[in-house]
């Protein structure tokens, strides 16, 4: 387990004992866009995954904290969701099938730089035509950087998503600082883009 796996995964303990399931900004934005066949890639808790299968998605959750996987197992079974979710590690997961939707909240800035713009490009190779994508990361001038642990990250460039998804209707594209421990401060972007038809 890498180092910014286990700070997740100590969260994600703590957040299942606190029953801390509510969806945060950034999935809550995302919500309004989700239909059909839905990824979820770097699922955490699931929170997003559960909200997309009770209004009608079929997801399929990944991401490496054991916990969090298990957690989402569990609350698919017991609610009777079309959730399949899958520890896996996704420096290197390659995804099979095409999607509605396809998510990825707070995840590829974990990576070293080659491996996530690699998994960006995968992920929008695999939004069917008329599809969406909602990607959101750490961005430059981010200074809490405890979660990376002594593992590679990647801070995108402020305008970098949007480039990514230069030829798709781009639908929002939001940026946010969020004070963090010890006077620091995390920036995001989020992009939600429309690939064309």
């Amino acid at each position: 387990m890498t180092t910014s796996i286990e700070f997740f995964d100590r969260q994600f303990e703590d957040q299942v004992l606190r029953g801390q399931y509510k969806l945060n900004k950034f999935e809550q934005m995302t919500q309004l866009y989700l239909r059909g066949d839905v990824l979820d890639f770097g699922c955490g808790l699931g929170n997003l995954a559960v909200a997309a299968a009770e209004s009608g998605c079929r997801v399929f959750a990944l991401d490496a904290a054991p916990t969090a996987i298990a957690n989402l197992q569990r609350m698919a079974s017991e609610r009777g969701l079309a959730i399949k979710a899958v520890e896996a590690d996704l420096r290197s997961y390659r995804i099979e099938d095409d999607y509605d939707a396809v998510v990825s909240i707070g995840l590829l800035m974990f990576f070293d730089r080659d491996t996530a713009l690699t998994q960006l490009t995968r992920l929008k190779e695999r939004v069917r035509p008329g599809g969406v994508a909602s990607v959101n990361v750490l961005i430059e001038g981010t200074t809490f950087l405890d979660m990376f642990g002594t593992g590679p990250y990647y801070l995108f460039r402020k305008d970098e998503l949007a480039e990514a998804f230069r030829n798709w209707d781009i639908l929002v594209e939001s940026f946010s600082n969020s004070d963090a421990p010890n006077s620091t401060v995390k920036s995001f972007v989020t992009v939600i883009a429309q690939r064309p038809r």
